[in-house]
């Protein structure tokens, strides 16, 4: 019997990316209700970025920014501390065959395009790039 090949252009199947959606949604709600008893995540806005589900569904990968990038070790630790309370959670609001193993990671992609903003304002680069301000390269 042929299996069913729904996927995105990324390589991941549409289900494993609806469902990363209702983790990070579900998170979300968690820590932006302030349903979590811990002093840190209660005295601090964190966002969820991204959540990557394995195919499988098993463990998710959970991209995290705390507000202005501050306290970020000290909010990825009660985070962590807090897993198994989110692990529950997620497993009853999502209600998956298997409550998936959360790892929470540091989103560094906004960090990385305001590296990449930095650069291209570079005076150096402006001028390798043409720096007269027409950047659309089309003759006026």
């Amino acid at each position: 019997m042929a299996r069913h090949n729904d996927t995105s252009p990324e390589g991941r199947s549409v289900r494993v990316l609806r469902v990363g959606e209702q983790v990070r949604h579900v998170l979300s709600e968690l820590l932006t209700r302030g349903e979590v008893h811990d002093d840190v995540l209660s005295s601090t806005t964190v966002s969820v970025t991204e959540v990557r589900m394995s195919p499988d569904l098993r463990h998710a990968t959970v991209f995290v920014k705390p507000l202005l990038g501050r306290q970020e070790d000290v909010v990825l630790k009660a985070l962590r501390t807090n897993t198994a309370y989110f692990q529950r959670e997620v497993a009853q609001r999502v209600r998956m065959k298997y409550a998936a193993k959360l790892k929470w990671l540091a989103d560094d992609s906004f960090d990385t395009g305001s590296h990449i903003d930095r650069l291209l304002s570079d005076p150096k680069v402006a001028q390798d790039l043409g720096g007269d301000g027409d950047e659309d390269g089309g003759d006026d």
